[in-house]
């Protein structure tokens, strides 16, 4: 199993940087995910990612450009791996019981409250302008 854990860390790289270099900042473990959550004060834009279709075509898409384009801006912008960093999705998830699992997803989190969700539901077979949209949209109401 090793060979394909490795196997599929590099195949994911990418699919991270993606983020990460649009200001995103990882959290890869339970702990990291508890120490946001319980300390980050404002409005956090959380991306479940994920090596999907739907992930690269309109998640990761569509939340960069809502962040370029939302007047007013996240506080904190974070993002955990679905499929690959196991322990801090689900401890994520944890913060979002109310809503069944789902990747990719997005949600806005304003002062440790989910305030909206955007399941895979609400990605798939919708535009990326759409699904920006709904994000821009969430960041602005969470903002006010």
């Amino acid at each position: 199993m090793q060979a394909y854990d490795e196997y599929m860390k590099g195949i994911v790289v990418p699919m991270r940087k993606e983020l990460t270099e649009s200001g995103f900042t990882e959290l890869t473990t339970a702990e990291e995910v508890n120490e946001h959550m319980s300390t980050a004060q404002g409005v956090s834009l959380v991306i479940i990612n994920s090596i999907c279709g739907c992930a690269a075509g309109l998640a990761r898409p569509a939340v960069r450009e809502a962040v370029e384009l939302a007047e007013h801006k996240p506080d904190h912008l974070v993002t955990v791996f679905a499929g690959q960093d196991k322990e801090a999705t689900a401890q994520m998830r944890q913060y979002f019981e109310e809503v069944p699992p789902s990747s990719p997803s997005i949600a806005v989190v304003k002062d440790g409250q989910l305030a909206h969700f955007i399941p895979r539901e609400e990605i798939e077979g919708f535009e990326m302008e759409q699904v920006r949209d709904a994000v821009k949209q969430a960041i602005e109401e969470a903002a006010q």
